[in-house]
């Protein structure tokens, strides 16, 4: 699993001349590691006497954080073995109609798969940057920096996934699922402007 990989080894499968993993692996890794940073912060922020009134808000930060995380962890290897399901459906033979239809139907299904995942993705990596904003504002100051690299690890994340949602659709023949994709999509990019731009002007208050 890339997952339980050393950062090294991970590193150079990464730079190998492999297709993947690619791109959306590393969109779901930079969205974990945004969760995972988020947090520390909150456990930097537990316990602390100066933000006693925030405590149980953290704490379901905390409990949200985690598990934001090791989904978007998990999706790590997903996104490859998602990628390695297209690249079998093109490899099914194609002799006879009827296998040229299966191998057509296998595909698309494939495609909608390496589209979906992503999607998900962005969906979580938004999450986590609201997350981050939030613990940013609330939580341990000599942790802010922390908390601004949170939410954006999730916002490259969010951005690197949606990039594979729309090079998939490409390949994808369903209108109904290309158009209800697009507005999700919209949606997702509409949320992140917003909170991107709440990141931002909370950090540059709180740090400088």
């Amino acid at each position: 699993m890339l997952i339980q990989m050393k950062v090294n080894d991970f590193l150079e499968e990464l730079a190998s001349n492999s297709p993947a993993p690619g791109g959306g692996s590393i969109s779901a890794l930079a969205g974990s590691l945004g969760g995972a940073l988020a947090a520390m912060v909150c456990r930097l922020t537990i316990g602390n006497s100066k933000y006693a009134e925030v405590q149980s808000e953290v704490e379901a930060i905390l409990t949200e954080a985690d598990q934001l995380r090791g989904e978007l962890a998990r999706c790590v290897d997903a996104d490859t073995e998602a990628f390695n399901k297209v690249m079998d459906a093109y490899k099914l033979p194609k002799a006879t109609d009827e296998e040229k239809a299966a191998r057509s139907k296998a595909i698309q299904q494939a495609m909608q798969h390496a589209a979906n995942l992503p999607l998900g993705v962005a969906e979580s990596s938004l999450k986590v940057l609201k997350l981050a904003g939030r613990v940013l504002s609330i939580g341990n100051s000599n942790a802010a920096s922390d908390a601004a690299v949170a939410g954006l690890m999730a916002h490259a994340g969010l951005h690197g996934a949606l990039y594979n949602v729309k090079i998939n659709l490409g390949s994808i023949k369903d209108e109904a699922y290309i158009t209800a994709t697009q507005a999700k999509v919209k949606e997702i990019i509409e949320q992140d402007n917003k909170l991107h731009a709440e990141l931002l002007a909370t950090a540059a208050k709180v740090i400088g």
